[in-house]
């Protein structure tokens, strides 16, 4: 089981104060790392530190990051570095989504997705991949796809057009940073219960047609990607890298 201990690793995640991130990041600090948590509000992120370090009893901290721009990118993995002194894995869990008619969406609308879901998840790996390269870090970087990064679901036009983006660019980086040791993967969530899905799962109808899409016939937790988040941070994936793990209770068997 040593081969998935990160026992003297330091894990960023970003967007870890709540919901899939926060699952991720819980994980993460079970498996022996020590876990900063990124988004924007200190206060909740020092909230949710002090909660998962009494469940876990690892080190976990929080940063606040400005996630709209490279400089508060660039000073978020400072202030990382100053404090934990290295970073050897980043999640990207950070999300946001606007569900709208393709034919009602602005150009606003379509900028504010795109740039939290793509744009910015790029420049958050490009920051840390320096680092690491910099410091001679076999590092690990793990990106949150979707199932919309396969499937065109109604009202999910930008979402859906930035997750596919996701495997594309993890693809890419994990092909052009192979050769200084560093891994870039990806997970696929299907539909979870979180706080951005809440007004999804209110409608009965909905919730009904999903889980008629889903074998496993539920929806999916934050714990359930614990599994595959401490895998690809771990040893035991060193031959993994450029892939995209979907965790969607078996939505895209068929």
């Amino acid at each position: 089981m040593e081969l998935f201990s990160l026992q003297d690793k330091v894990a960023v995640v970003v967007g870890g104060s709540k919901g899939l991130g926060r699952g991720i990041a819980t994980g993460l600090a079970l498996a022996g790392a020590t876990v900063v948590l990124g988004s924007r509000h200190q206060r909740e992120l020092d909230q949710t530190a002090a909660e998962i370090r009494k469940e876990t009893r690892a080190a976990v901290y929080g940063v606040a990051v400005d996630m709209t721009s490279l400089a508060g990118i660039e000073d978020f993995v400072h202030q990382v570095i100053a404090k934990a002194g290295h970073i050897d894995i980043l999640v990207n869990s950070a999300g946001i989504n606007i569900r709208k008619s393709a034919l009602d969406f602005t150009e606003q609308d379509w900028d504010t997705v795109q740039d939290v879901q793509l744009k910015y998840v790029f420049f958050m790996n490009q920051a840390v991949a320096r680092h690491m390269i910099q410091a001679k870090i076999p590092g690990r970087l793990i990106n949150m796809a979707s199932l919309t990064s396969v499937l065109g679901l109604k009202g999910m036009v930008a979402y859906g057009a930035a997750k596919a983006g996701i495997v594309q660019m993890t693809k890419a980086l994990a092909n052009e940073w192979a050769e200084y040791g560093l891994r870039v993967n990806a997970i696929g969530p299907g539909y979870y219960k979180t706080e951005m899905t809440q007004a999804l799962f209110a409608d009965e109808k909905a919730v009904k047609a999903m889980l008629a899409n889903i074998p496993l016939r539920r929806l999916g937790l934050p714990e359930d990607l614990i599994g595959t988040a401490i895998l690809l941070a771990s040893d035991a994936a060193a031959y993994i890298t450029g892939q995209v793990f979907y965790v969607d209770g078996g939505w895209l068997i068929e």
